[in-house]
């Protein structure tokens, strides 16, 4: 295992919540642990991403936004990790790729608020990613019914998992998606910026 990298056993079955995390905050504390629940999941990594393509402005520092959320999630089978930063990857489907390299064996799994659903097919290579991963959706206040009528989810309708099902997703060969509503919390990064109420930890290792 490379020096830094979160360590996961082969046959184990790892869910992927990447992002900016700036800030994190406890709906993602709540979407990890229902994902962790809902899916059959063994681990959780945290992906703090050194940014997001989508976005035109820059996020917080990356230790900076590693410390919080590390300060905000603690749970003994999630990892906080800046992973995506080590490998030098920038697009969701570089990454999956680049750690099905580096952990033959192990099965990941896509997570992913209903939001994201929504403008999924706008992201670089999404159709790869389908069809690499299972990608698990939760749902976020007001986004429910757009979510379903996504594009992706059109797409995809026919591969998706539901009911008993939903604990084998990251079993399941991909192309192969859930998607559960939860009663979440309506918080958001961007309104905790909008708000003023991230500061950034002065000194982050």
């Amino acid at each position: 295992m490379v020096q830094g990298f979160p360590q996961a056993g082969r046959g184990q079955v790892v869910g992927l919540l990447g992002g900016s995390f700036d800030p994190p905050h406890d709906g993602h504390v709540h979407i990890t642990r229902e994902a962790l629940k809902r899916f059959g999941l063994d681990r959780v990594w945290w992906m703090v991403s050194p940014g997001n393509p989508l976005k035109p402005r820059g996020p917080a520092p990356l230790a900076a936004r590693l410390a919080a959320a590390r300060a905000m999630m603690r749970h003994p089978r999630v990892t906080v990790t800046d992973i995506e930063a080590r490998l030098g990857t920038r697009f969701t489907a570089e990454t999956i790729a680049a750690l099905q390299a580096h952990y033959p064996g192990v099965r990941f799994v896509w997570l992913m608020g209903a939001d994201n659903l929504v403008q999924f097919h706008r992201w670089q290579h999404w159709r790869e990613i389908m069809q690499r991963v299972p990608v698990g959706v939760l749902a976020r206040p007001g986004e429910r019914i757009s979510a379903r009528l996504s594009k992706a989810a059109r797409v995809y309708r026919r591969d998706r998992l539901s009911g008993a099902d939903l604990r084998k997703l990251g079993r399941a060969s991909a192309p192969a998606w859930a998607y559960v509503d939860l009663p979440l919390s309506d918080m958001s990064s961007s309104a905790i910026r909008a708000a003023g109420r991230w500061v950034p930890p002065q000194g982050a290792p």
